[in-house]
């Protein structure tokens, strides 16, 4: 395990490098990542390439015995590559050019683009195929679909559609094209979605988006299999850098060996809106779940974040350290802080680094320092150990991107609802795996499927014959709607699923911002969004409406199927109502939790077969005190000595026990 920072030599000038480096090395840290914005320099003119300067940082750093990760710099297009061949440039829905000036200016299926990028991904793999301070490389940045409608796209779009559909007649008939005279009566006539209106053909617009990510799937690999036909003891990996985004990232991390994300934690805690995409331990469990092990973390909060919105809140004492350890909780395994210093020039000069404008140690310096000193500490016990859980969750790009395309009601979204399932999880103290709504589930005793919109016969089966072998699962509203080319079905709610789950939708009620309430389990609760009122047939209810015209209409139900059991939820909950239902859910399945978790409190454990490693963790700024049964089965990995029954946690305090026989 390994703690490591961002690092721009290029913004700085070179009496700073040597001792850079120097300080790095004192403060623990063991890998440094590089030049994934530098194609001017790198290339400063076509066919002009100057690598000497990067060869000069690199030799600097490997003299403190620093390990570096090389950026390919395709994700910021030089302007002497734009201005020569415009083609590089996305063109949007208006058939206007999206000038350069931010960055990601490019288009992925630009034939400019492509060759361009071979030439100096080859060249920068050649020439450090044999540094022995080079260890692997990150393709781009943060790549996310294009919407770009371009001529290169359109003509890749059709070629697409045609190994689709085939013919015309096939498209047309999928699409439901005779709604509006919108049938097609030759390729020629098939775009991309012009114009920019939201109200087009959804079946035209969902296949679009998956156009859009295959285009970015190929350009990683294409760049993948460039460095790896050069540097084949290299890794290669990506950053993705959080949720929403059009991108399937499944797809996107096949040709990668694994997943890196970039996580910033919202530092304003009574409103997260500026961090509406890093999701806290959702996206880690998220970036774990896309190759189904340990990953990366290759940029890490350092500081007060502000570029693309004014600065948040300066992250409090502890928060840069418990976060830290909380993406080790969750399955990384390399930990890379963004960034050493903070910048000086451009745009992201108050997205703060490690060090001030000054360079001047400080607070969250020393508070880095001390994560990195405990994580050098203890990686001798945490190499090789995982997170395994006992909870999947099935997460669709699918689905989501099928939601936003059309939203089904005021305040229903597929990924915030997502996440206050996962929430309640999180309070209880029940790890669970994120996972690709197509991966195998079997070895898992509770599943998780939210809003199975689009029904996929082939995952209708396999959670059948999973439930069929005595899983649980757990299904919700709004499942069985559509057909996978975005076209609903004529059956009734919630389609295919309707028999293991013992239950049928007799009718809807999109509710919206009118919040209801159920009777459960003794107890009144909330709902919201949308109502399913449901008619049970081999399924028993265990909640009811108890607000307007349909009080008393079950809400939620358990089927008995084959050896398991299926619940569904026809409704959206309070954070009260899962936590009722999941808690006792976990506790029907013999799940463990860990009850009383203090709000803010989480708990994940890694593990190497009898070694467990549990990490108790505050992310607030108030003092918890977290009550620990059979605490004599745990000892403090810090000291060494037998844990207390009461753990006293400050605002980000961490602690981390290990089974009495690791």
């Amino acid at each position: 395990m390994k703690v490591g920072v961002d690092y721009y030599p290029e913004h700085w000038d070179r009496a700073v490098w040597q001792q850079d480096a120097k300080d790095m090395k004192a403060a623990g840290i063991k890998v440094v990542r590089l030049a994934e914005f530098a194609w001017s320099r790198l290339e400063p003119r076509e066919e002009v390439y100057d690598f000497q300067w990067l060869d000069d940082a690199i030799a600097v750093l490997a003299s403190e015995g620093l390990e570096i990760v090389l950026g390919t710099p395709t994700a910021t297009p030089p302007h002497w590559l734009a201005d020569g061949y415009p083609d590089v440039l996305p063109i949007d829905s208006k058939k206007q050019p999206m000038y350069k000036g931010v960055r990601w200016h490019r288009c992925y299926n630009s034939p400019s683009l492509r060759r361009y990028t071979r030439v100096i991904v080859e060249k920068l793999a050649r020439h450090y195929a044999g540094n022995p301070a080079v260890i692997g490389w990150q393709t781009d940045n943060e790549m996310v679909a294009n919407d770009c409608h371009c001529d290169a796209c359109t003509a890749g779009f059709r070629q697409w559609l045609e190994r689709k559909y085939s013919t015309l007649d096939n498209l047309n008939k999928e699409w439901g094209t005779v709604v509006w005279s919108g049938e097609y009566t030759a390729w020629s006539q098939v775009t991309t979605p012009l114009g920019g209106s939201p109200h087009q053909n959804p079946s035209f617009l969902l296949d679009f988006q998956r156009f859009s990510s295959d285009s970015v799937a190929d350009f990683n690999k294409f760049q993948a299999d460039i460095l790896r036909t050069h540097c084949p003891d290299h890794f290669v990996t990506h950053n993705i850098w959080g949720y929403p985004v059009v991108t399937d990232n499944y797809d996107l991390f096949e040709s990668m060996d694994f997943a890196a994300v970039d996580y910033y934690p919202a530092t304003d805690q009574n409103n997260d809106a500026k961090a509406r995409n890093y999701l806290g331990a959702l996206t880690l469990d998220l970036t774990r779940g896309i190759k189904q092990k340990n990953f990366w973390v290759m940029e890490q909060l350092s500081g007060t974040p502000g570029c693309w919105f004014p600065m948040s809140r300066t992250p409090f004492p502890g928060m840069i350290r418990a976060h830290a350890w909380q993406t080790v909780s969750r399955g990384a395994d390399v930990v890379v802080h963004f960034r050493w210093r903070t910048a000086r020039i451009g745009a992201e000069q108050f997205w703060h680094g490690l060090l001030d404008h000054h360079g001047v140690p400080g607070r969250r310096f020393e508070e880095f320092k001390r994560f990195a000193s405990e994580l050098n500490m203890l990686s001798g016990l945490l190499d090789g150990t995982v997170v395994q859980n006992q909870v999947a969750m099935l997460y669709s790009h699918e689905q989501n991107n099928a939601l936003r395309i059309q939203p089904q009601v005021d305040g229903f979204d597929y990924l915030a609802n997502f996440k206050k399932l996962h929430q309640s999880f999180v309070r209880q103290g029940v790890g669970t795996d994120v996972l690709n709504w197509t991966s195998k589930v079997s070895d898992y005793k509770l599943v998780i499927a939210p809003s199975l919109y689009l029904e996929d016969p082939l995952v209708v089966q396999k959670l059948a014959d999973y439930v069929e072998a005595g899983g649980t699962l757990v299904l919700t509203t709004r499942t069985g709607v559509k057909n996978m080319n975005n076209v609903c079905l004529p059956t009734r709610l919630p389609g295919a699923l309707r028999e293991i789950a013992g239950v049928i939708v007799d009718e809807y009620d999109p509710v919206g911002h009118d919040a209801q309430r159920i009777a459960m389990f003794d107890a009144n609760t909330g709902c919201m969004q949308w109502c399913d009122l449901l008619e049970p047939s081999t399924a028993k209810p265990i909640a009811h409406y108890d607000s307007e015209y349909f009080k008393g209409r079950p809400a939620i139900t358990c089927n008995p199927a084959g050896k398991g059991r299926v619940y569904y939820i026809g409704t959206v909950l309070d954070d009260a109502g899962y936590d009722a239902l999941f808690g006792h859910i976990v506790r029907e399945t013999g799940i463990p939790a860990f009850a009383g978790l203090p709000s803010g409190v989480e708990v994940s454990i890694r593990q190497s077969g009898d070694k467990r490693y549990m990490f108790v963790l505050n992310l607030t700024k108030r003092t918890h005190t977290v009550h620990l049964e059979n605490h004599q089965r745990w000892r403090n990995a810090f000291t060494g000595g037998m844990a207390s029954p009461d753990i006293l946690l400050e605002q980000g305090g961490v602690e981390i026990l290990m089974s009495a026989g690791a």
